[in-house]
């Protein structure tokens, strides 16, 4: 019996990542994913199982690249001018055709909410590592712990929209003024904390 031809598995999952990302899992076939991926039927099979298997990978994947560019980003720049421009640019300084394709992360909870639960609380759990990089990254720029949870809070939901609303708009189109808005809320909010007792009540 021949052995299945050897590749760099490595490529092959950031090649996969790439249709999930721009297609979605249930649009991405089996045959678009080999096509993409460069390899043969055999070889898929015994190197990711299935296909389930090899989009969780990548999943994971997304997930570690998001959180390295925040943290280094973060690491780089001012804290709240490192988050600012994650949410003005693109996951991996992308740019063109990136632009509409959302959060792989995002995508893939409105996805497979109800369709499969189980991939799609994945999704969420890295979802939930990023928002925790929001609140590091915010008690670094000085806003007590309880206010941080709250603002990071904010973030993902805006985060998420921005992902989501991403996938509609003009490739070209630039930094939207609404996060540079949200951006100054947020730095008021750092630079004149309310009181602990009143820290869950803040409006923005």
């Amino acid at each position: 019996m021949a052995r299945p031809a050897e590749f760099d598995r490595s490529k092959a999952v950031v090649r996969a990542l790439r249709l999930f990302w721009s297609k979605g899992y249930q649009a991405s076939s089996l045959a678009d994913l080999l096509d993409a991926m460069g390899i043969g039927r055999s070889s898929f099979y015994a190197a990711f199982t299935d296909k389930r298997s090899l989009f969780i990978a990548c999943l994971d994947l997304f997930a570690e690249r998001t959180v390295a560019l925040l943290e280094r980003s973060c690491a780089q720049k001012a804290p709240v001018d490192a988050l600012q421009g994650f949410f003005e640019g693109d996951l991996f300084g992308g740019r063109g055709e990136q632009r509409h394709w959302g959060c792989l992360l995002v995508n893939t909870v409105l996805e497979m909410a109800g369709v499969d639960d189980a991939l799609a609380a994945h999704a969420s759990r890295h979802l939930d590592r990023v928002q925790r990089v929001f609140q590091t990254s915010l008690e670094t720029a000085g806003a007590p712990p309880a206010l941080a949870e709250d603002l990071a809070a904010m973030l993902m939901l805006v985060n998420e929209g921005v992902r989501v609303s991403s996938r509609r708009e003009s490739a070209e189109a630039g930094p939207s003024p609404s996060i540079a808005a949200i951006f100054r809320l947020v730095r008021n909010a750092i630079a004149s904390p309310l009181a602990p007792h009143d820290s869950r009540e803040i409006t923005l």
